[in-house]
């Protein structure tokens, strides 16, 4: 049974490798960088995940680290690529071509940077996770919620982190912002997660599906990065 693995490098192991890897990666980019400002944002979540998974807080430990490690090989697999001169997925590469831009401000980089990894990566590791896992959907629903209580506690603090100036309405960025949700992606995602799973038999279907689904997602992570001076 194929899935939507391809061009996926192999994962570090455990979410101790994961936040090994994003650490040193922070270490090595210049924190003005738009990566690099999404990569603190991700960072701190999974030392979030990884703190609650060790403490029992998720269903199922094994599943959970699965897809956490899956997830996380999706981002880490662009940026390397990105790195070593490889054409990178649509919905990462608004987020590379701009992370230097003077007049994108680091908000605009970290919604970026989540919109291209809940829109397009996220659904691809749910149903990797089920078919490497023989699990059905519903197994992963109650900790999918689990890691949604997670990224909504962290949200507000992310967003007056990066950009505590946001009280005047007729700034941009405050439309811009308004206009884009971390809850409506992730409802998104699962819908999409759902639809690759029940399509995991026709690989033709799910390799067109995916390529409309990365394309779309670019597409709205190219509006986030719109430069606003």
């Amino acid at each position: 049974m194929r899935m939507t693995t391809a061009g996926v490098r192999a994962a570090p192991a455990g979410i101790e490798g994961v936040v090994a890897r994003m650490r040193r990666l922070a270490q090595a980019l210049p924190p003005r960088d738009g990566v690099a400002v999404f990569n603190r944002v991700y960072l701190t979540v999974t030392e979030e995940i990884g703190q609650r998974v060790a403490a029992g807080a998720f269903e199922n430990r094994v599943t959970a680290t699965e897809l956490d490690v899956r997830f996380a090989a999706r981002y880490l697999t662009a940026v390397d690529g990105e790195a070593a001169g490889r054409r990178a997925p649509a919905c990462w590469r608004p987020l590379f071509h701009m992370r230097g831009h003077p007049a994108v401000r680091p908000l605009q980089f970290a919604l970026a940077g989540i919109n291209a990894h809940i829109g397009h990566d996220l659904p691809l590791a749910l149903a990797d996770t089920c078919v490497a896992l023989g699990l059905e959907p519903c197994a992963l629903e109650g900790d999918f919620d689990r890691v949604g209580e997670v990224l909504v506690a962290l949200e507000e603090r992310v967003r007056d982190g990066l950009a505590p100036e946001l009280v005047d309405v007729a700034d941009p960025l405050t439309h811009l912002v308004g206009a884009w949700s971390l809850d409506a992606a992730r409802a998104a995602a699962w819908t999409t997660f759902r639809a690759l799973f029940a399509m995991r038999e026709l690989p033709d279907v799910t390799e067109e599906f995916t390529e409309r689904l990365d394309a779309a997602v670019g597409l709205v992570s190219r509006c986030l990065l719109t430069p606003l001076g």
